[in-house]
This record gives structure tokens, C-alpha cells and sequence, in this order.
């Protein structure tokens, strides 16, 4: 038997939950779906240093629970369950789960990304324990020291020039002879004393103790291996957002959803908010702003379609 709600929004990162917590407290009706756990790629995170209101810091895990709970005070519901599918029935949305289905009258989808893995021996080890995937959430705990970056795009460089604020080295490998980024960040890397290149290389793996102390390097060309000495590292391989479910004709080449600056789809009374959207600033404190801006637009379409929107 389907459940009905004024709103159910996908996903329980930042942008969820602050789409949970506008809509809530505004009255609505509102559901959950996570497919995991609360929190987003911002759990990952030791320290968040950069989210306002919290001068000394805040730690993602402390900041998920903080956000969960004043949703909950409002009243929010929830689900953990794997979104299979969304479908728009007349003025209502069926969002169909592993084990049920949901009714609406409007969606928020934010789901998130997730970053391309290395897959490799020590990442998942060492993860937020020398290894990031978030040189503007961790770069300025690295200060004064030796750092790794893996990748060869835009991303890999433009994060690698802004750890260069904080550590003593940055080493950027990558597994081909030149980078594929625009030629402006390439140039400004070249001029840029405590930057340095591994080209035609990949890490194997990473090893340390309680934290990361070493990487293990092999040459593509020459199968060559060596190890060296690395206080972190960095992954900027790709981010895959997490659309599996969405309809195809929403989303941009790269597979993130399309949106207005209301978060609204081509689809009326479906938004997107958070890392999913095409074009979004992936940061804890933009989520937030995008979940709150869908929350407000959605529940000005609720109202509509109740017939009690303010005129």
C-alpha cells in the first residue's frame, strides 16, 4: 500500500535535510528516502571548518546529527530504502523504493555524488585519515606538509594550485604524458614553485600507520614501482552523481540534473538540489542553500495545486 505525502525528497545529505527542515516547519507533509545513511559525502569530512556558525570547527558526523535532529523537531519522516524510479501520474509522483511505493504531490531530488575511487589498497583504510577527495575541506590541515594529488584534470589542478596555499609539496601523478586541463591552469601550475608533475604514473597503493606515511607509485611505461614518502593524498579522478533513477532527458552530458535557479526541473513540481544538480558548487553550505531554495519553490507548487497558494 503506497504511503502519501505533500513532499518526499531523495536524498539525506545537507541538501536533504535542509529541504526537510524548511519544509517541515513550513507545515507540509514531508518524507525522507535515504538510501544509506543521513549525512552525505560531509560525514566523510574530519573537520568542517568552512560551514558558518561554527568558529572552531565542526566535524561532518557532528553536523549530520545536528541537522537530523532539527529535522526531526519539525517532524520530518523517514525511510531507508533504494529509490528505483520516479514517475509523474496526473499531479502526483509515484517514487518507487526496493520495498514500496510513495506517493506526492512534489519531489526534491537530492541524491548526491559520489567520487571516483581509486580502488586501491589503503584508500578505503586511510580515508579522512590522510586521504581526501576535498582539497577546500581538508587542504588547510596540511599545512607545511607533503601532499599527493591523483588526477589530470581541471578539478586535479585547480585543487592541487589551492593546496599549494598550505602545503610544503604538492606532487599532482597522472597516468599520461601531458594534462588534459585548460591550458590557463596548466601554465599557472608550471609557474608555481612547490607544485610538482609524476606524469605516466598511477598509485598502487597507500600505506601508513595512523595515518597515511607513504604511496606506492608504478610507471605505466616502464612497470617501474617505488615507494614514496607522502603526509596525503588527494583523489580529483571524476565525481559520478547519483542519477541512476532520473529520467534521462533531465540530465546534462555528464548525467547531473538540470535545473532553474528555483532547483526546478523541466518536469513542474520536481527539484533538484545539492551535488546532483548540473552545475553546483559542491559544498556543504551551497547544498544547504539549494535544499532550502527547492523547499520553498516546492511548497509554493503544493500550494497551487491545493488551491491555497498566497495571491
Amino acid at each position: 500500500m503506497s504511503e502519501t505525502y505533500d513532499l518526499i525528497i531523495i536524498g539525506g545529505g545537507p541538501a536533504g535535510l535542509s529541504a526537510g527542515i524548511y519544509s517541515t516547519r513550513a507545515g507540509y507533509n514531508t518524507l525522507i528516502i535515504e538510501k544509506i545513511g543521513f549525512g552525505g559525502q560531509m560525514t566523510l569530512t574530519d573537520i568542517i571548518e568552512n560551514y558558518p556558525g561554527f568558529p572552531e570547527g565542526i566535524t561532518g558526523f557532528e553536523l549530520q546529527k545536528k541537522m537530523v535532529k532539527q529535522a526531526e523537531k519539525f517532524g520530518i519522516k523517514n525511510k531507508i530504502s533504494n529509490v528505483k524510479k520516479i514517475e509523474k501520474i496526473d499531479d502526483y509522483f509515484n517514487v518507487y523504493t526496493d520495498d514500496n511505493t510513495y506517493k506526492s504531490t512534489s519531489v526534491i531530488i537530492a541524491s548526491g555524488a559520489k567520487h571516483r575511487k581509486l580502488n586501491i589498497p589503503g584508500e578505503e583504510e586511510f580515508s579522512s585519515r590522510g586521504v581526501s577527495y576535498c582539497g577546500t575541506c581538508d587542504g588547510p590541515f596540511f599545512k607545511d606538509k607533503n601532499v599527493f594529488v591523483a588526477g589530470g584534470g581541471d578539478t586535479a589542478l585547480t585543487e592541487a594550485l589551492f593546496l599549494t596555499k598550505f602545503a610544503k609539496s604538492v606532487k599532482v601523478i597522472h597516468r599520461r604524458d601531458r594534462f588534459r586541463a585548460v591550458k590557463f591552469l596548466v601554465d599557472k601550475a608550471n609557474n608555481t614553485d612547490n607544485l610538482d608533475y609524476i606524469y605516466n604514473s598511477i598509485i598502487t597503493e597507500i600505506k601508513g600507520d595512523n595515518s597515511v606515511k607513504s604511496v606506492i607509485c608504478k610507471n605505466i611505461n616502464t612497470n617501474e614501482f617505488t615507494e614514496k614518502k607522502t603526509d596525503g593524498v588527494f583523489v580529483f579522478i571524476g565525481i559520478i552523481p547519483n542519477t541512476e533513477f532520473v529520467d534521462k532527458n533531465l540530465l546534462d552530458k555528464n548525467n547531473y540534473i538540470i535545473t532553474d535557479m528555483a532547483m526546478a526541473t523541466k518536469i513542474k513540481g520536481l527539484y533538484a538540489a545539492g551535488d546532483v544538480r548540473s552545475g553546483s558548487f559542491k559544498q556543504v553550505v551551497c547544498a544547504a542553500s539549494n535544499g532550502a531554495t527547492a523547499s520553498e519553490y516546492a511548497g509554493k507548487y503544493i500550494d497551487e495545486l491545493k488551491g491555497v497558494a498566497y495571491k
